[in-house]
């Protein structure tokens, strides 16, 4: 009988073993150079493409306005209050200490509050200072003093009416309760407003300056989560009394790189080291064959990411997931072969004829495998999230380099490597063939009962929730995780929104109706029950009207509403009122101008006001909000701003809403990409097995796991966010290997064999059914190894994976083979001939 084409090409390469050890190692120098092209991005924007509508909006905000990426020193006392003179001066220290952290434009804190007020003295004068220089200003109107300049001296110094005074002020301060203090003063905070560098930063450079810069922003966050860590440090050394905790974008950023990495030089070792090699050994008793597949994951997790470098691809959170990803992957292929080669060597084949035999059986079904794992994980490209394509692309290449090295290298090294084999058959094929045994006898009754569990585990899946908390990306064993979730119990939310509402006029701020229109809604959104707090420009307008009119509580208003309480008197002294509009808004556009001059560097309104005054940036702190949650409230402001003012430009959004939103889209964008793998694979089943009956049968084992597994994910967990939102394509691929291996040795019984449908199903368990329970142990516990993850996306993903695929491998032995022993004499012949 002639060789096929597979013959000659296993034969080739056990006859040349040094030449395509070479060649493999060629391959992988090649692609593994490309790994110097990697670059590690931590700002969270790598989650959004550069179309994301709701990224967009945020810039625009952003530039518009002071930029909003905090670092946030939130700071309890451990006895006594805020207002203690030692925690003023620790205070006082960080907020001038602040300014030193790169890239910081502003420092926001209780003790550099900018307060206006008249003294009795002078009531048509009015003072702006920093809150711990009010009782030196109050004294003294020429007095220079300014935070930086406040000596710890001046502190101690301060009595007790002055200290409570002081407080006073603060707590009747709607811009800072529950922003940077909170009502019973126990909590406080230090926010530090940064300006990191960013991409765009690049256009225009050249050669070394665009080196530079590019290490610059690369570095950016480091750097600054670096300083803040040391000066928390240094606040706790110099004061035993506090507790610093850590929040912010920044510090968001910094954790989403430092989980990975983390993750990368702890989880992919386990793997490497310890789970496939135990798992292999004890599964195939081989020592060369260990050591082989343990080098081809090595290869292949090495291949994969310099090809990312060669295709652009950044280092982000869900990419330091990769190499335990492609070493879970790589191992099947080997297996398979392995299996098939040591059991031809037990039958007496020679290693040269067992290993072509091997490589003859499964060199179809470990191409489809591969080229249905490849769809699978290509299904990612459907995502919304870059750093998820990413992914996806980079273990498709990965699991493109596994199936290279294991029909090349794989063979080559066990004609070189030493291989014992025992002539004894296995307890494993002996087990095997019993359940076999088991399956084929009770056929008539396992395939109700499998077909009843099944769907009834189905039923949950309505009890998930498309959802998503970004702060709970990571779990309870990071400190940026636990100091966010302190922050939004005590003090205020790290998920915020921001509305920019423009005028289209110059100064447009400044009419009363704007006011008006301002008020109204941030008294909406403050009886929202989500809503922490609001900072709005109408707060700062109210302020300063009380303090313009002798620090009268009544006046503490917008200057219009003002009017009947007897403030602002002088616009009517001429009796005239039929201008009052254009005299409030000049009285308004004053106070700004005046209130401005007045403001140190780096404490201007520029983070409410843009440059012309036609626009305001209202700011909202949210409590931790599920992604439903963020949504529904974005569409409650809409529908108000929609029916109170359609005249205005409102442009809205944040981190918050932009995760909630593209945690959402990636859903059933990933749905519509499973949708079209699972019709390219059934195609290509139907096809490679050259039946249209099977290729159709097949979608029931392929499809029932992703189901059942949702199922059981319905039942203990329930939340669906960005993570679980890849892992039907991705695991369709997976799922689909079972499936093609056991059909293919079914159907080579019927055809080569002749056997019929009972006596099939039994060879097939019998030629794979270790090799099948070998790769998914592996794969679940390798899968399971993920789960470890301290960063939720990646850990959530592992787990439903290793569900799925442990859920794949009973369907595949206990559903698959009764609906093959289905049909008649009709369908018998068919499948035969």
């Amino acid at each position: 009988m002639p060789e096929n084409n597979t013959v000659k090409f296993g034969r080739f390469v056990i006859s040349h073993p040094w030449l395509v050890i070479l060649a493999s190692i060629l391959l992988v120098v090649v692609t593994t150079y490309g790994a110097r092209l990697l670059e590690i991005k931590t700002d969270y924007r790598v989650f959004f493409a550069e179309d994301n509508p709701q990224l967009i909006a945020f810039e625009n905000i952003q530039n518009t306005y002071d930029k909003a990426d905090n670092a946030m020193f939130v700071i309890t006392p451990k006895e006594g209050s805020v207002f203690d003179r030692e925690t003023l001066k620790s205070i006082h220290w960080l907020t001038e200490q602040a300014w030193q952290i790169p890239y910081t434009t502003r420092v926001d804190s209780i003790t550099n509050y900018q307060h206006t007020w008249v003294t009795p003295e002078d009531e048509d004068y009015m003072l702006v200072g920093a809150l711990l220089c009010i009782p030196d200003k109050s004294s003294n109107f020429d007095s220079e003093c300014e935070h930086e300049s406040v000596t710890e001296q001046m502190i101690d110094d301060l009595s007790d009416d002055e200290i409570k005074r002081l407080q006073d002020i603060v707590l009747h301060e709607p811009q800072l309760v529950n922003r940077v203090i909170n009502p019973d003063s126990s909590v406080t905070a230090v926010n530090v407003t940064v300006q990191l560098p960013q991409d765009p930063d690049l256009e225009g450079l050249e050669g070394k300056a665009w080196k530079e810069k590019k290490m610059e922003i690369l570095t950016a966050v480091t750097k600054v989560s670096q300083h803040v860590g040391d000066l928390q440090a240094e606040l706790m050394e110099r004061n035993p009394n506090l507790e610093v905790r850590l929040t912010g974008v920044v510090m968001m950023n910094n954790t989403f790189a430092e989980t990975g990495k983390n993750d990368m030089m702890t989880l992919t070792p386990i793997m490497l080291f310890l789970v496939i090699p135990l798992a292999l050994y004890f599964m195939i008793r081989s020592t060369s064959g260990t050591v082989a597949s343990v080098i081809i994951i090595i290869f292949s997790i090495m291949g994969a990411l310099g090809g990312a470098g060669w295709l652009g691809i950044a280092m982000t959170a869900p990419m330091f997931s990769v190499p335990t990803v492609v070493a879970t992957m790589a191992v099947a292929d080997s297996v398979h072969l392995l299996v098939t080669f040591l059991q031809g060597m037990r039958h007496g084949m020679s290693k040269q004829d067992a290993m072509v035999e091997s490589i003859r059986i499964n060199m179809m079904p470990i191409f489809l495998t591969s080229i249905t794992t490849v769809i699978g994980f290509l299904t990612m490209n459907f995502s919304e999230v870059p750093p998820l394509r990413d992914m996806g692309n980079t273990v498709a290449v990965g699991v493109t380099l596994a199936f290279i090295f294991s029909v090349t290298f794989l063979p080559a090294m066990m004609m070189l490597l030493p291989v014992k084999v025992s002539d004894k058959k296995s307890k494993g094929h002996h087990w095997m063939d019993s359940f076999a045994d088991f399956v084929v006898n009770k056929r008539k009754v396992l395939l109700p009962v499998m077909a009843v569990i099944s769907i009834a585990i189905i039923a949950a899946i309505p009890k998930n929730e498309l959802n998503d908390e970004f702060v709970k990306y990571f779990d309870e064993s990071i400190d940026f995780r636990v100091d966010s979730d302190y922050t939004a119990e005590n003090l205020t939310g790290l998920y915020t929104a921001f509305y920019s509402i423009d005028t289209k006029t110059g100064s447009g701020i400044h009419e009363p109706e704007f006011m008006a229109m301002l008020k109204d809604f941030v008294e909406f959104a403050e009886q929202q029950p989500e809503v922490l707090h609001v900072q709005s420009y109408t707060d700062v307008m109210k302020r300063l009207n009380k303090s313009m009119n002798g620090d009268r509580e009544e006046c503490y208003a917008l200057p219009k509403p003002s009017l009947d309480k007897g403030c602002n008197g002088v616009l009517l002294e001429d009796g005239e009122v039929a201008d009052l509009d254009t005299l409030i808004r000049e009285l308004t556009a004053q106070y700004t101008l005046i209130y401005e001059t007045s403001l140190p560097r780096g404490m201007d309104i520029n983070n409410q006001v843009n440059s012309d005054k036609s626009g305001t940036r209202i700011q909202i702190a949210l409590e931790n909000l599920s992604s439903v949650q963020v949504l529904n409230l974005e569409e409650r402001f809409s529908q108000w701003f929609e029916k109170n003012a359609p005249q205005m430009e409102i442009s809205g959004s944040s981190p918050a809403i932009m995760f909630a939103h593209i945690g959402q889209n990636n859903i059933y964008s990933m749905l519509k990409g499973t949708a079209w793998a699972l019709v390219l694979i059934s195609l290509l089943l139907i096809f490679a097995l050259r039946s249209l009956k099977l290729g159709m049968l097949s979608l029931i084992p392929n499809i029932v796991p992703m189901a059942v597994a949702f199922g059981i994910w319905g039942l203990f967990q329930g939340q669906i966010g960005m993570g679980l939102s890849v892992v039907t394509g991705m695991t369709l691929g997976i799922v689909v290997d079972d499936t093609v291996h056991f059909l293919s040795k079914y159907l080579r019984a019927r055809r080569e064999k002749g056997l019929d449908k009972e006596a099939a199903v039994k060879y097939a368990f019998h030629t794979v059914g270790m090799a099948l329970t070998v790769t998914t142990i592996v794969l679940v516990l390798g899968f399971l190894v993920l789960g470890m993850s301290h960063y939720v996306m990646n850990s959530h993903m592992g787990i439903l994976t290793a569900i799925t695929l442990a859920v794949a491998l009973i369907i595949d032995f206990l559903l698959l083979p009764p609906l093959l022993m289905l049909g008649g004499k009709k369908l018998k012949d068919k499948i035969a001939n």
